[in-house]
């Protein structure tokens, strides 16, 4: 068989819209710690010291048993230490309460996510647009599941209501609902009264709830608290209710790769199962490490600093895109993104492609709303993007990157004038 015949069995998988920002910025000079670039584009947030955060991890201890594979559904004590940390932030007094068998270790936030997916009966499965890109390939390629897109409405704020959720529950036969709370990109936060109307329905109607909360942590509404589902949750073991978290965003360790899932022993049981042909385990080092991270009050005072400095980081970023003609359907309660609107800016930038490849002339990276339209195997051919006026913004970078890219893109659309 010639090299032809042999990659003509692979397809071409198409790039997220956060590797595809990266790499068109790579091709004009682009690299990790490169001076000169703001990096506006990429999902991870500031990993430097913060006034009053813990001090940062920089150096980690492998135990001799560390040099066996990790357990697949991860190392026990790890296991038992986020069940605590969830008991302890959103369980106090309830009777059911998270055990380490409620609880499965990944290696990263779309391990985790994709070993659930592994795991999902065929059924119908909603999830929301927009929401976070890596969703597309992920709903494509386990075929055992029909993924069924539920549009969100930017004039309403992209609110939906305990109602709405049990309408489409309904009417679209839906067994499982998968979604990012905070939601990247929009910043939309599902919190209170709303969020427990959420688990409710799931909870009466049979309809898992599979909930990315790797932003939880990045709250700017109402009294900041964590938000989380399991706080809404009866029966740890028989409300459909499946969260996701992780180091990498709440509590700033991209780099370590450790992810969880909690929910019912059951769906534990299925993930780790999925796990084994998967992707075989995390790194047992990287777990080990974080067990002391995830202890209650190291984690509260992380995220009490954090808040304290992406705030400053927000309302700056927001100010400055207002002043440059960009609007907001919705200000971010949540995470550390801003989700423009480009329509009111000069014919030339108002796609955001075309800003995106300006703002690339300057030397500043953000990322197309239309990779947010979640097209799983691209079956809504032939029609234009809803979003191809919205830009996602990062404030993860440290303050001096922001200003500087303001600076850039209050140029950039001067010119454009």
């Amino acid at each position: 068989m010639n090299d032809v015949a042999e990659l003509a069995a692979f397809r071409a998988v198409p790039r997220t819209g956060v590797i595809y920002v990266t790499v068109e910025a790579q091709k004009r000079g682009f690299k990790t710690d490169a001076p000169g670039w703001c990096n506006l584009g990429q999902g991870q947030p500031d990993t430097g010291p913060l006034p009053g955060a813990p001090a940062r991890v920089t150096q980690i201890d492998v135990h001799s048993s560390d040099l066996d594979y990790a357990p697949v559904p991860g190392v026990w004590e790890l296991r038992e230490a986020v069940a605590g940390l969830y008991n302890k932030l959103f369980r106090r007094g309830m009777k059911s309460q998270y055990t380490a068998d409620n609880v499965a270790i990944a290696g990263g936030g779309r391990v985790a996510v994709m070993r659930a997916c592994a795991a999902i009966a065929p059924i119908h499965l909603g999830h929301f647009l927009p929401d976070y890109t890596a969703y597309e390939e992920l709903l494509d390629v386990f075929r055992r599941f029909l993924p069924i897109p539920i549009l969100l409405d930017p004039k309403s704020g992209y609110e939906f209501s305990a109602a709405q959720l049990e309408e489409e529950i309904l009417g679209l036969g839906l067994s499982a609902i998968l979604l990012s709370n905070p939601c990247n990109p929009t910043g939309k936060v599902i919190e209170g009264d709303v969020l427990a109307g959420w688990v409710e329905k799931s909870r009466s109607l049979g309809c898992a709830l599979l909930l990315d909360e790797f932003y939880s942590h990045y709250v700017w509404t109402g009294d900041e608290s964590i938000v989380s589902a399991a706080q809404y949750v009866e029966d740890v073991d028989e409300d459909p209710i499946v969260v996701f978290d992780g180091l990498t965003k709440n509590w700033r360790y991209p780099g370590f790769r450790v992810s969880w899932i909690v929910g019912p022993k059951r769906v534990i049981e299925s993930a780790a199962s999925a796990g084994s042909f998967l992707d075989g385990g995390g790194v047992a080092p990287m777990q080990r490490a974080a067990i002391d991270l995830v202890q209650e009050a190291p984690t509260l005072a992380e995220t009490k600093a954090l808040r304290t400095e992406f705030r400053k980081k927000r309302d700056f970023l927001l100010e400055g895109l207002k002043d440059i003609g960009v609007r907001f359907d919705l200000e971010p309660e949540g995470t550390f993104y801003a989700w423009g609107d480009l329509s009111g800016l000069p014919p030339s930038i108002r796609s955001s492609d075309d800003f995106f490849r300006a703002a690339l002339e300057q030397q500043v990276i953000c990322v197309p709303g239309h990779f947010f339209d979640v097209n799983p195997g691209k079956r809504r051919s032939g029609r234009p993007s809803r979003f191809l006026s919205h830009m996602r913004f990062s404030f993860g970078p440290p303050m001096p990157v922001l200003e500087d890219a303001i600076d850039r893109l209050r140029e950039m659309v001067a010119k454009a004038r």
